[in-house]
């Protein structure tokens, strides 16, 4: 099987012109097959505070509400998908950018209403990917950069970017060898979230249920790992955590970062 590379660049990377450029750069350079999903959140609330557009969060997750979801299509789907997919043919990258609902690539179901009403919000699973189209565009050497948006019955619903790249690695697992790739600004996982030079190179299952019993991870990082785990049990060859100043060679990437293992 081809190798195909899936990686989800998020955090302060994108707010940083430098610092995205460089990410570009590197990601453009890689060989194989590849997706690149962003985030964006940051930028949707600065633009929402220019607007009048209140963000509002419940346990660290944004609200949705209308307003708000008409934001993140424009600030997601639009700004920030249109200026990478831009950087990325000046690099010479084939680069297409899309969200869930160009060629029903990820259908969603809206969340229900529980405690919490997330509003405009979509839930995903590796069957509501379009593998065989996405199959069509990478064997065509056309690189899909996804917004983390999706839609259903008609509307567009903001969908965490974290878990977009985890199911998409989940689907595309049957057609290629795949590896998947959490960016941030971070080197890797911590043991302590004020100690840089605390990276976990290789952290199990075990070893991450000691470490939430404890307490010892920061709540931060709690959603990409469980991502992370869901993506290797699932079939996901490897799953990597760590810096985007150090994560990609024109091979690949290398073990710098956590290594995601379920042994």
């Amino acid at each position: 099987m081809n190798k195909l590379y899936i990686i989800k660049i998020g955090g302060n990377v994108l707010d940083d012109e430098k610092s995205l450029g460089k990410f570009l750069n590197d990601f453009a350079s890689i060989q194989s097959p590849k997706i690149l999903i962003h985030g964006g959140g940051k930028i949707a609330t600065a633009i929402g505070d220019k607007l009048g557009i209140e963000s509002k969060y419940v346990d660290g997750r944004r609200i949705t509400d209308k307003p708000t979801r008409d934001l993140v299509t424009m600030v997601y789907g639009g700004l920030i998908n249109k200026q990478i997919t831009a950087h990325l043919q000046f690099l010479h990258c084939n680069a297409i950018g899309v969200t869930g609902a160009d060629g029903n690539l990820i259908k969603a179901v809206k969340r229900e209403v529980g405690k919490i009403d997330y509003g405009f919000v979509g839930d995903i699973a590796p069957e509501n990917i379009n593998s065989s189209f996405l199959y069509f565009l990478l064997k065509q050497n056309v690189v899909p950069v996804f917004a983390p948006l999706t839609h259903a019955q008609g509307e567009m619903l903001n969908t965490n970017a974290d878990t977009i790249a985890s199911v998409l690695a989940i689907a595309l697992s049957k057609h290629f060898d795949t590896r998947l790739i959490f960016c941030f600004e971070k080197p890797g996982v911590l043991r302590n979230i004020s100690d840089e030079n605390s990276v976990i190179t290789n952290l199990n299952q075990a070893l991450y249920n000691k470490l939430l019993s404890e307490g010892a991870l920061h709540d931060g990082i709690l959603p990409k790992l469980e991502n992370a785990f869901s993506a290797i049990r699932s079939g996901v060859k490897e799953v990597l955590i760590g810096s985007h100043t150090h994560l990609l060679t024109n091979t690949g990437y290398t073990t710098q970062g956590t290594l995601i293992t379920l042994q």
